[in-house]
């Protein structure tokens, strides 16, 4: 079962543009394109609680020990909730080879050696998280490498390259820490995204590796999709298989339906019902550490000093059921004396206990019970670290006819409904319709665990039926409660799931429901969905799911946007040849690609043009196209050459309505290839040349066409560099243009007094 632990996990690479997915080995991590030897360099893994982060942190040391990742000489390993004692002062020497490891001789030449080598020297501060007030401490001090410091100011003046300027920092934090806020410059962005469905599969059948119920514990999980979406996460699904374990021992054949009431198992294994004087004293301490559980996490914090805690036999309690797990703080010298810590054993046990003491506690009035349920606008602070406490806090408030819960729990039954009551008034009173994505996940989520069929009801009454999680990361666990929902309403609904890095299996859930009436997804993520669907013979399921899809209006803001749309028009291709008795495919195709009306491009002036002489290739796939937007603030510059690739497809575009070609850096040359072609767009009525570097050569073959052009009412092409003599030209063209409503040519190369007259010879002449 340790092996499991260190299993490989996926990573991410994040993309600020569309959080796009990339597999990522260890060995790639410290990879940085064009990164210059003498800057320090920070590396930033993210990950949501129990993702194993930390495994990975001690695989990259057990790696670089085996001689991988050879650039490092030294390697440095800083537990941070374990180091941030605030008064503690270190010297840069003292936290290297005093606090972390302490050379037996020569530890003045080591440290010398350092200094002169940071390049070399890889530190890793693991739980960035555990520094919880780092964006408060900054590194002042004028000799930062002798003077004494916290650890949070060394951290800083490591951040701000005051300290060991050129070495790699490798930090590891939540996703909702926003590390990016106290970080300068992140030279690299990794998120450990956790198990996939064949990777879940895989932990499970090794951790029941050899037991005979091997294949009847992964098929008892697979049952409960709940708690098998939960085990994309490695430490929930070691905790789900710990029960499963038990309860496959004791000739069970069923698992519990939530979270809540896993956890309720889990500590009902540790701590049988008992009528004696022992369960009043386990119902105390837990009691007991379910308070230490809530104050920690107030204050961004799993661990402690073990001489803090209560009672020495609190400590042992904890210890001795797995609650808590001890650490010994490293020693500031040889003289100091040793001091230990303990520490939850993991975040879900510290979060079932905060939402313990919140049931429990008599202070918690039923009233103010509800702020902690994060559903406010402002969230209390507590919850960007103890997230899953209002989804525990609102399952327990709902389990008070269970007679384990309340033998350990002696709640005041009274009491108990009076907050399951304020809880159920609560939730009917939210304006769930006007929530942000998150917010009403996290209703969901909370609902769930209810499993109160009224809340269900209520819920699915108020939902609105235009659903956006557009860049909203969607977890498996999100897309269950998700589904759960919808499936119990009798509305119709339109999902915006398009960055939200949802799954093949989530996605076909949520599309294969009969009331999802249209959707919209990242093209890659649709594909492959067809992909699959088609391989799996799913051909019922494929066609509903490409008449939902919807593509209109699309942007193409990367390289990847447009090697998607191209992978798309190519699945059409798929599509068209696969025989229509067997399939069930559509003769003409995508609806999708056939009904897209807009598309804008704005890929900036680096892979401006590159992508979209791509775009172009596939136009023709597009018949009712009436909006060709290339106007970027960062401006595409596809110049002459894209204007003559384009140009040769507009014969097709017979729907085309709206041609923006504005700051695109076009010259007269383009607007010559341009001009022959436009007549061919017979449907065009507007066309935008704003700000390129047209001239009077460019001017005279525009106007020579504008009479043929019978469809055309606006013509755009200000901020050029046509002068009186083009202005005159177009001017006379415009005469044979009564079709023609409005043209905009203001340039500053034509004399005010020049375009003044011209706009008195003919009214529709914009300035």
């Amino acid at each position: 079962k340790n092996s499991v632990k260190v299993m490989e996990r996926e990573m991410a690479t994040c993309s600020l543009q569309g959080r796009e997915k990339a597999a990522l080995r260890r060995s790639q991590i410290f990879q940085i394109p064009g990164g210059k030897e003498l800057e320090t360099k920070v590396i930033v893994v993210l990950g949501k609680a129990g993702m194993g982060k930390s495994i990975l942190v001690q695989k990259i040391c057990q790696d670089w020990s085996n001689g991988e990742f050879s650039q490092f000489e030294f390697v440095f390993w800083f537990d941070c909730k374990q180091t941030s004692s605030p008064e503690k002062r270190y010297s840069l020497k003292d936290l290297l080879l005093e606090f972390f490891v302490k050379p037996q001789e020569g530890s003045k030449e080591i440290f010398e050696y350092i200094l002169q080598n940071p390049a070399k020297v890889l530190l890793v501060f693991d739980g960035f998280e555990g520094l919880h007030d780092h964006e408060n401490s900054r590194c002042s001090t004028s000799q930062p490498e002798k003077d004494l410091c916290t650890i949070k100011e060394l951290l800083s003046g490591l951040i701000q390259k005051k300290i060991l300027s050129g070495c790699t920092l490798l930090l590891t934090a939540r996703p909702k820490d926003k590390v990016h806020q106290y970080v300068s410059k992140v030279d690299k962005t990794v998120e450990i995204v956790g198990f996939s469905p064949p990777q879940r599969e895989l932990y499970i059948t090794k951790y029941f590796e050899g037991l005979p119920y091997c294949d009847d514990a992964l098929k008892l999980v697979k049952e409960h999709e709940y708690l098998f979406s939960h085990c994309y996460n490695p430490v929930m699904c070691r905790f789900i298989c710990f029960l499963c374990e038990t309860v496959l021992e004791m000739g069970g054949k069923s698992l519990p339906s939530t979270l809540t009431t896993v956890f309720l198992k889990f500590v009902q294994q540790k701590l049988p019902m008992q009528e004696d004087v022992t369960a009043t004293q386990n119902r105390e301490r837990l009691a007991t550490l379910a308070r230490i559980a809530w104050h920690l996490g107030e204050k961004h914090q799993s661990a402690m000093k073990s001489h803090l805690l209560p009672s020495k036999e609190i400590r042992e309690f904890a210890l001795k059921h797995g609650f808590f797990l001890p650490f010994a703080f490293p020693k500031h010298s040889d003289t100091e004396q040793e001091e230990f810590g303990s520490t939850f054993s993991d975040f879900v046990i510290q979060n079932f206990f905060g939402a313990l003491y919140l049931m429990l506690a008599e202070e918690m009035k039923d009233q103010s019970l509800t702020k902690y349920l994060s559903f406010a606008s402002k969230k209390k602070k507590a919850f960007n670290w103890m997230d899953l406490v209002p989804r525990f806090l609102a399952g327990l408030l709902f389990l008070q006819d269970d007679p384990y819960f309340c033998s350990v729990s002696n709640v005041d039954v009274k009491q108990s409904t009076k907050k399951q009551k304020t809880l159920l008034k609560y939730i009917r009173r939210l304006q769930i319709n006007e929530f942000c994505p998150e917010r009403l996940l996290e209703v969901l989520h909370c609902v769930y665990e209810t499993q109160n069929n009224d809340l269900f009801q209520h819920v699915t009454l108020k939902l609105k039926p235009d659903l956006s999680f557009l860049g909203i990361i969607l977890t498996p666990p999100d897309v269950h409660v998700l589904h759960s929902v919808l499936k119990r309403s009798r509305k119709e609904f339109s999902l915006d799931l398009r960055n939200s890095s949802i799954d093949v299996q989530g996605l076909k859930d949520l599309v294969g429901l009969k009331n999802v009436a249209s959707f919209r997804a990242s093209l890659s993520d649709t594909v492959r969905l067809w992909e699959s669907l088609k391989q799996t013979n799913k051909y019922k399921l494929l066609k509903a799911s490409m008449e939902k899809f919807v593509l209109d209006p699309f942007k193409a803001k990367t390289m990847k946007d447009v090697s998607d749309l191209s992978d798309l028009v190519e699945m059409q291709e798929k599509m068209i040849n696969c025989m229509q008795d067997a399939s069930g495919c559509s003769s003409y195709g995508i609806p999708a690609i056939k009904n897209l009306r807009k598309l804008e491009f704005a890929l900036g002036p680096v892979c401006g043009l590159q992508g979209f002489l791509k775009l172009v290739e596939i136009l023709a796939a597009f018949p009712s196209l009436q909006h060709l937007d290339l106007d970027a603030l960062s401006e595409n510059g596809i110049g002459d050459e894209g204007v003559e690739s384009l140009s040769e497809v507009f014969p097709i575009l017979t729907s085309l309505e709206t041609l923006n070609l504005s700051q695109n850096k076009i010259t007269d040359v383009g607007a010559e290839k341009l001009a022959t072609a436009l007549p061919s767009l017979s449907s065009l009525k507007t066309l935008s040349l704003y700000n390129n570097s047209i001239c009077d050569i460019g001017a005279e073959n525009l106007a020579k066409v504008l009479p043929a052009m019978a469809s055309l009412r606006v013509l755009d092409i200000q901020y050029n560099k046509i002068t009186g003599v083009g202005a005159q030209q177009l001017t006379d063209s415009l005469r044979k243009c009564p079709h023609i409503k409005n043209l905009v040519m203001w340039n500053p190369t034509i004399p005010y007094g020049v375009l003044e007259h011209l706009q008195q010879l003919d009214s529709r002449i914009s300035v």
